[in-house]
């Protein structure tokens, strides 16, 4: 049976935003970038990397004296994951009333409509 993947703090979130906005990086990179530069909380990022790292969500290159930290999980890859789980959670598996939910109460532009009306026009063919 596939385990689970586990669910990332807010904390790892960021690290793992940084990842996927900046590419990969070394933990004094991290630091630097998500602390400016408290080198009192290079342990604390050394810790998240190592967290994210045991749920797959990273993945290190040993290669050098230095490691490498690069996102192994896609952002569209965790949105889908939690997504899911929230639909599990709150609406028996069902993703529609999130949707519903969204579309009603959140101001969409034109452009996040015109979006919204061409992915369901894409899942209708």
């Amino acid at each position: 049976m596939a385990r689970k993947p586990q669910d990332v703090t807010q904390a790892e979130l960021a690290v793992l935003r940084q990842l996927w906005e900046q590419g990969p990086q070394t933990i004094r990179q991290l630091t630097t970038a998500l602390y400016a530069g408290d080198d009192a909380q290079y342990s604390t990022v050394k810790k998240l990397l190592e967290r994210l790292e045991a749920k797959d969500c990273v993945s290190r290159d040993r290669g050098d004296a230095v490691h490498v930290f690069a996102a192994a999980v896609g952002r569209d890859d965790l949105v889908d994951r939690r997504l899911r789980e929230v639909a599990e959670s709150l609406c028996d598996g069902s993703i529609t009333p999130l949707l519903t939910h969204a579309a009603r109460h959140e101001r969409l532009t034109k452009k996040q409509r015109e979006l919204l009306r061409s992915l369901i026009d894409d899942l209708q063919e």
